[in-house]
């Protein structure tokens, strides 16, 4: 699939904002521990998502009510969706210069039946020349997302039979409506009946 840059600068793509919040020292803190620990872009990249895909739980694999939307919040509480989990890994990538963006699936049950959006994130390597869809929602098992750069290993393939959709669009800041579904709901039961079907 050909990923699509909403914005044909990729300095849109360090940029900082209310949701990746990379400015935040909770944020710069945990960038730097990591970068201290690899120290170069793709061992900090690889070492990036794995933090957020093995050491914060997703919410609905760990029961965690709470609802969490900036990449600070993640990274305190240790709890989020997929959507807080992409803002949070693409913090931590534009926190130390790599460019990180949001794109999204339609995903939906094996019948077909309650369609979902689901977040991911696209790395692009400094001296790269193409971006990298990964997804750091958590492994758990039927579900073994992996770092990945040459061929993708996503939590979910999308199933085009179902109508499930693999958006091309690579977002610089997080999609209205998914940001607005974390950000009006008081608890994760509410925030399952907010959630996007579709983009």
């Amino acid at each position: 699939m050909q990923l699509i840059q909403q914005n044909p600068d990729i300095h849109a793509y360090l940029a900082s904002d209310e949701a990746i919040d990379h400015w935040h020292p909770l944020v710069q803190e945990t960038a730097d521990a990591l970068w201290s620990a690899t120290g170069d872009a793709y061992s900090y990249a690889k070492a990036a998502f794995e933090f957020v895909r093995d050491t914060i739980p997703h919410s609905a694999d760990s029961g965690d009510l709470r609802v969490s939307w900036r990449a600070s919040d993640v990274l305190a509480t240790r709890n989020g969706i997929c959507y807080p989990k992409a803002h949070a890994l693409a913090a931590l990538l534009r926190a130390q210069g790599i460019p990180a963006a949001l794109c999204y699936q339609r995903l939906a049950d094996d019948d077909g039946s309650n369609p979902v959006v689901h977040g991911l994130v696209a790395v692009r390597l400094p001296g790269g020349d193409r971006w990298s869809r990964l997804d750091p929602r958590g492994n758990k098992p039927g579900v073994d997302a992996q770092f990945s750069l040459d061929r993708e290993q996503l939590a979910f393939p999308v199933r085009p039979e179902l109508g499930e959709i693999d958006y091309p669009e690579l977002y610089a800041a997080p999609h209205p409506a998914t940001l607005s579904a974390l950000r009006e709901s008081a608890d994760r039961p509410e925030l399952w009946t907010k959630l996007p079907t579709a983009l």
